[in-house]
Formats: C-alpha cells, sequence, structure tokens
C-alpha cells in the first residue's frame, strides 16, 4: 500500500513538472495575431467610441486586421441598461453583483455594434461567444481621491460598489478593493480572456499623482499573485501621457516618452517622464486622433501577446496529481 502511494506520488510529480514543462516551451510571448478568428467584445463610453472609429483612432479596423470580430456595448446597452454604468465602482455590479448572471449572459452572446467601426463581414462570423472581454472606464476615473497608502477596506465594506466616479467614494483605496475582488469572477471563468483598459488621464492636474499612482499599481502590481494566464492589463493612461512635441503628434515609435508597447522583443511598460496629465487634448478630456492612434499601435501587439499567453495556459492540474 505505502509503495502503492509512493508510486502515485512519483507520478503526480512527474504530471505537475511535464505540465509546467510544456507550459514554458509555449510561454514564449508572440506579438503576432492569432491563427484563427476570436471573438472580442468591448465595454466603453465615448472614448472608447473615438478610438474605435476608423476617421480616429481606427481601433476597429485594427482588431479586424489582427483576426478579432469585434462588437461593442455602449449607453443603453442590457440588462437593467447596465451599459450606461462602467465607472471603477460599477465594474462590481458587471462582474460581482446580483445582476453579474444575466449581466454576463447577455455580454457574452452579444454580436451587434453599439458604434461605427470597420469589422469582420459578419455574415457568417465565427461561432461561439465572446472569448475576449475588454472593458475601460472613462477619463472622470481617473479623479481618484485619497492617499495612495490608505487601506484597502474589504469588499464586504467598501463604499465604492456600485457607485459613480462622481462618489465621494472614489479613493484609490476603494478602486484597489473593487479590482482586487473582480478577481474572484476572474478565476472562475478561465475560458474567457479579460482585458482591462486604464482609465485615460485628465488634463486637470487635482488628483494626477493619484491616477498614475493607481495605474502604476493596476499595471504592475494588481496581478503579482494571480496565477492564471486570463486578464491582462493595458496602461491606456500611460500611453496617454507623453507625445510628439503637441497634442496633434504623438511620439509612436520613439526610445523616450511613456509607453506600454511591445519594444525589442518584449513587452516594455515605461513611465520616466514626469507627467500625469493628458498630453492630447482635443479642446475636452477625450484624446486627440494623434494619441488615439498611438494607443492603437501600441496596444495591438500586447493584445496578441495576452491572447497567445492565454491560448497557451496550461490546463488545470488535477488535485491528484498534486499530492
Amino acid at each position: 500500500m505505502l509503495t502503492n502511494t509512493i508510486k502515485m506520488a512519483v507520478a503526480g510529480s512527474v504530471v505537475v513538472l511535464i505540465c509546467l514543462m510544456s507550459w514554458q516551451a509555449l510561454a514564449q510571448d508572440d506579438p503576432n495575431p492569432p491563427s484563427t478568428p476570436v471573438r472580442l467584445i468591448f465595454i466603453h463610453h465615448s472614448t472608447g467610441e473615438y478610438w474605435l472609429a476608423d476617421d480616429n483612432g481606427a481601433l476597429g479596423i485594427a482588431l479586424r486586421d489582427n483576426n478579432y470580430f469585434v462588437s461593442d456595448t455602449n449607453y443603453g446597452w442590457g440588462p437593467d441598461s447596465i451599459g450606461n454604468r462602467t465607472d471603477i465602482g460599477n465594474w462590481w455590479e458587471w462582474f460581482r453583483g446580483p445582476g453579474t448572471a444575466a449581466c454576463m449572459a447577455a455580454l457574452y452572446d452579444e454580436s451587434g455594434q453599439n458604434c461605427y467601426y470597420s469589422r469582420m463581414a459578419v455574415n457568417p462570423d465565427p461561432t461561439g461567444t465572446n472569448q475576449i472581454i475588454m472593458f475601460k472606464s472613462c477619463f472622470p476615473n481617473s479623479a481618484l481621491q485619497g492617499s495612495p497608502g490608505d487601506p484597502v477596506p474589504p469588499i464586504g465594506s467598501n463604499p465604492l460598489r456600485g457607485q459613480d466616479s462622481g462618489s465621494p467614494y472614489h479613493t484609490i483605496a476603494n478602486a484597489k478593493g473593487i479590482y482586487i475582488d473582480l478577481l474572484n469572477y476572474f478565476s472562475s471563468r478561465q475560458e474567457k480572456l479579460f482585458i482591462v483598459i486604464a482609465a485615460p488621464p485628465l488634463t486637470d492636474g487635482t488628483y494626477a499623482d493619484n491616477a498614475r499612482a493607481f495605474n502604476e499599481w493596476l499595471t504592475n502590481q494588481w496581478l503579482a499573485a494571480y496565477p492564471h494566464k486570463n486578464v491582462f492589463v493595458f496602461d491606456f493612461y500611460n500611453v496617454l501621457t507623453t507625445n510628439g512635441g503637441n497634442p496633434d503628434t504623438n511620439d509612436l515609435g520613439s526610445a523616450s516618452g511613456n509607453h506600454h508597447r511591445w519594444w525589442n522583443g518584449a513587452v516594455q511598460h515605461k513611465s520616466d517622464v514626469a507627467n500625469n496629465t493628458l498630453a492630447y487634448p482635443s479642446g475636452d478630456d477625450h484624446p486627440s486622433q494623434a494619441g488615439n492612434l498611438k494607443a492603437t499601435a501600441e496596444y495591438l501587439p500586447l493584445l496578441n501577446v495576452a491572447c497567445h499567453r492565454w491560448k497557451s495556459a496550461p490546463a488545470i492540474v488535477p488535485e491528484w496529481a498534486m499530492y
């Protein structure tokens, strides 16, 4: 009996080792498009609409040309018009609240366009449900109050749940608490890839340092202990904090400046220019076309990297094999 137990333990260890070695062999990052079409849905409002538009950020065209079949939500979409609510506190409603099951069922099945952008031909579109869930809050969410060092409350006592960015509870600590709790849902749906697009910066510098601190945390620390490959952050905020000399000229391809991109064969997240406000104002806080085009070009290779990481992640090892 003891001999059999030892054999099972050795066999289990071998299975675990093989799984890990197989994943490591596949873990080389790949910035190229997926080989077959992937269904993607983007939850957004006006900034996302401009980013998608053919005559602005051209994100829709870029996604199409990288083999993503794109749908989107906008104002008025979904159960209880949840599409109206895309602030950080609202993500708890989408992914963790009482209406999550109905919301997610509708989101996964959505195949329509709620603003204009070019995409793959609809007939026929790729079968199945949306596999990549991409979501973004708008620029008012960069007005985070509080202090970066404030303690994060437990989700049960987090007053930002279900609140918008105008709430007095829209603080760094509460926002961190919301995102930490979202991982409970994401870890339960490893067959989906969740892409967080950081909220863009404001031209008003009142809370700019807080916005920088929060997005550094979101990009570099939030997922540090998360064991799965189905969540990725694109630092849209950081990308929009440097330009090429004016709001209508971007610094795409420049070695200097703030970026989140594929650079010299690796993912690069650099924020060594001390600017925490929008470098691409357009008369208001919506990024200019130049900023959106920079974001599109830097984002697509990273989306492809995230997609390949997710697709090549190892299968969950059976519990018996862990002993």
